[in-house]
């Protein structure tokens, strides 16, 4: 079991380390060469900073029985279609039973988006410490399951 983390922007990264850390799990911490992380505690790969080359590079990696951590639906579905346990940003946990309609929630969002001629949506709203919590307890729960899981399974 590893622990793989889409870390293009990704605001949790120091969170999943100290979980990781706390249960002794290896995690890669996977960017493009438009942002520059350094970890002293997990691998960290820069792929080239080609469109979508670093959800690419992910999905190749993870395998069955790994946590995935990445806001993109796209990649939370082939992390599914693996094996594996994909996490959003928010806790969130995607699942074979929601993300048939989080990605048509996305589909069809883009699709108004363009009948509308907005190119540009208004970002998220600024991250919380009551969001960095959610997440923690949400990631946590996820590496217990997991981990349960495995030791049922030897």
């Amino acid at each position: 079991m590893e622990i793989f983390v889409d870390a293009d922007a990704c605001p949790v990264t120091e969170i999943v380390e100290e979980i990781a850390n706390k249960y002794n799990i290896n995690v890669t911490l996977l960017c493009d060469t438009n942002h520059v992380l350094y970890s002293d505690y997990s691998n960290v790969i820069i792929v080239g900073a080609g469109s979508d080359a670093v959800d690419y590079k992910l999905i190749s990696m993870c395998g069955s029985g790994d946590i995935v951590v990445s806001q993109d639906y796209g990649v939370a579905a082939m992390a599914l279609s693996k094996g594996a346990y994909p996490i959003h940003q928010s806790g969130r946990w995607y699942t074979d039973e929601n993300i048939d309609r989080l990605l048509m929630e996305r589909h069809l969002n883009k699709k108004a988006r363009k009948s509308s001629g907005k190119n540009h949506i208004k970002g998220p709203s600024k991250r919380t410490k009551d969001d960095d919590m959610r997440f923690r307890e949400s990631f946590e729960k996820l590496v217990n399951t997991v981990v349960k899981g495995h030791m049922e399974n030897e």
